[in-house]
């Protein structure tokens, strides 16, 4: 009966648990222990868990683990459709008051990337993967950041991102133009884009 009530409650919850839901579930660190022991269940990192028998997906867990972050550079270009290449890390930007040890995990390779809250506070929109809702800046964000860093991205992937945007429908000038303003890349808007708007 514990394991159905076990196997739902993480079905209902994108197949990751924290300490404070499993004792919800009148599950206490005694039990989660054997749990852990007798391979019903597994720890993710300190105080987040899923079923042994169960392939959680890495979105599911990046969702769950890190739900203050946003998906960005390589990892939204990817999911945008910008680039073709898979990547290998789970690039997130988090504030710069996250604890470092949050990312202290061995799966999924994640890298994130601190910045002020304030940096997180707009064109963050959320997108699904695998069922699990995770945020990423949207893709006018996402384009002003690639001009930002530009000197730190390959160049074919950057030339590839710009043209993919140009050519998606869902593009948002105006909201490129103001996120370019904030982000300081209005010139690199008008050298790079407006040549071909």
């Amino acid at each position: 009966m514990e394991i159905k009530k076990l196997e739902v409650a993480f079905a209902n919850n994108c197949g990751v648990l924290k300490t404070s839901q499993l004792k919800e579930l009148k599950i206490d660190s005694r039990r989660i222990n054997s749990l852990i022991k007798n391979g019903i269940i597994e720890r993710i990192t300190t105080g987040y868990y899923r079923l042994s028998s169960d392939n959680t997906s890495e979105a599911a867990i990046i969702s769950r683990l890190f739900p203050d972050g946003a998906l960005w550079h390589n990892t939204a270009l990817f999911y945008y459709g910008y680039s073709d290449r898979t990547p290998m890390e789970w690039d997130i930007i988090i504030s710069k008051n996250a604890s470092p040890s949050r990312f202290n995990i061995e799966y999924p390779y994640v890298k994130p990337f601190f910045v002020t809250p304030a940096r997180l506070s707009y064109g963050v929109t959320t997108i699904e993967i695998d069922g699990c809702a995770l945020n990423i800046f949207d893709r006018d964000r996402l384009i002003c950041e690639c001009l930002k860093y530009e000197s730190e991205m390959d160049r074919e992937t950057f030339n590839k991102a710009i043209q993919a945007y140009l050519g998606d429908p869902k593009k948002n000038i105006k909201n490129l133009i103001n996120y370019a303003k904030r982000r300081k890349v209005l010139n690199r808007v008008h050298d790079v884009i407006g040549v071909w708007l």
